[in-house]
């Protein structure tokens, strides 16, 4: 029985009728797995009934109808079914081998090797369903002398090299404020996958995607390994400034914070207009991008006047005089985020249904003009879905299913 002859429901996005098995935790998987949902796939989610997604249990929480639940979980769990399986019984890796048979996509984020121990790496479940697309997310990657090392996000942005240069100058450096190990992680991921799919669908045949935290973080080192490799510079914190271009950083005004980044000679016209002081464009010492690029130059000449043109003024001057002609816009607090009309025109807040209350998370940022992505919807109570996966779609019988849960199994 298919997907939708089983009554499991079916997104309305360009993945409509993809079925993905997500035995992922935490971010970096569950993300991914939520960006597919969002384009409309049927992800399935398994947890370990003595082991839930340890996300259930992060804050913020609100009081559901079951008791508390955790809108965190709620955020990266959105549009999924939720099952509960125990990997570690016999009877339970069958039952994950039944639903991976009938399933396009398989998503896990274990360290290297422990699918293999239990009988369910690639190797394993492509005998029983060749065109399966396998996605493995992992902190130093399925290879490699590292490969079985216990990551975090932060294990990803220290060896990836993104923390050693990020912080203010001539201090020690400071971690990226995200998790941006697991988010580009969780990236990659969905691109991967949806690549492998693609190749499945023309050719049958499905394969393993490995995904490393830690490759991920080293693809959003910008500037740092080209400058290492061409020139020998080391990158260092930096704090608010760019390695080379300039005015691009941040500048104090009235009520807080603001980013100008008019450093083209075109937008630097337009800021010397629109600031009054029409003059400095002509001026032979600052004339040119190259010219104001200089460090020297930069602090003695542009500098101070930038940070003129923004002392006396709010946040809410600035943006208003620099409109849609040069690159000035505030530094925005998450509370005047989600007061930003323009992402609230893009529908970038919307509610999640999590055990009967409704949590306002972040939307999806693609948007797909004629498939449009669902972002609002629910997150799945534990095991919310057993019956219906496990029983209409996997085929257990109501015997079965009740013996499974009386055993510990589901």
């Amino acid at each position: 029985m298919n997907a939708a002859e089983a009554g499991l429901p079916l997104g309305e996005g360009p993945l409509r009728g993809l079925v993905v098995i997500d035995v992922t935790r935490v971010v970096a998987g569950p993300y991914c797995t939520m960006m597919l949902a969002d384009l409309g796939a049927t992800v399935i989610k398994v947890e370990n009934p003595a082991e839930p997604d340890y996300v259930r249990s992060f804050p913020p929480f609100v009081q559901g109808g079951h008791g508390r639940a955790s809108a965190f979980f709620a955020q990266y769990n959105r549009h999924k079914l939720g099952v509960s399986l125990n990997l570690k019984t016999s009877q339970g890796q069958a039952l994950l081998r039944r639903l991976a048979s009938k399933a396009d996509m398989l998503v896990e984020n274990f360290r290297p090797g422990t699918m293999a121990k239990l009988g369910l790496d690639y190797e394993a479940l492509k005998e029983e369903n060749p065109r399966l697309v396998y996605v493995s997310i992992s902190g130093f990657g399925q290879t490699g002398p590292h490969s079985l090392r216990p990551a975090y996000d932060n294990s990803a942005q220290a060896t990836g090299g993104l923390w050693s240069f990020n912080g203010e100058k001539g201090r020690p450096p400071v971690r990226v404020g995200t998790i941006i190990g697991d988010l580009s992680a969780s990236f990659y991921g969905a691109i991967a996958a949806l690549a492998a799919v693609m190749h499945a669908r023309q050719t049958g045949e499905g394969q393993l995607v490995d995904v490393a935290q830690q490759d991920s973080v080293v693809t959003l080192t910008e500037h740092a390994v080209v400058n290492f490799t061409v020139d020998g510079v080391v990158a260092q914190p930096l704090g608010n400034d760019h390695p080379f271009v300039r005015p691009y950083g941040q500048l104090a005004c009235k009520d807080g914070f603001v980013f100008f980044g008019a450093y083209t000679d075109k937008f630097w016209r337009e800021a010397c207009r629109i600031f009054g002081e029409p003059e400095l464009i002509a001026d032979p010492e600052i004339d040119t991008m190259e010219k104001r690029f200089d460090p020297e130059v930069y602090e003695r000449r542009v500098a101070p006047v930038v940070r003129r043109w923004c002392a006396d003024r709010s946040k809410a001057e600035l943006e208003e005089m620099a409109g849609d002609a040069i690159p000035l816009t505030p530094i925005k607090t998450i509370d005047e985020v989600l007061r930003d009309p323009h992402l609230d025109a893009r529908e970038m807040f919307v509610p999640v249904d999590m055990d009967g209350v409704s949590v306002k998370v972040f939307g999806s940022p693609m948007k797909l003009s004629r498939t449009p992505v669902r972002a609002a919807g629910a997150a799945p109570s534990f095991g919310e879905h057993n019956a219906l996966v496990f029983n209409r779609w996997a085929g257990l019988s109501a015997g079965e299913l009740e013996r499974l849960c009386a055993e510990g199994v589901i």
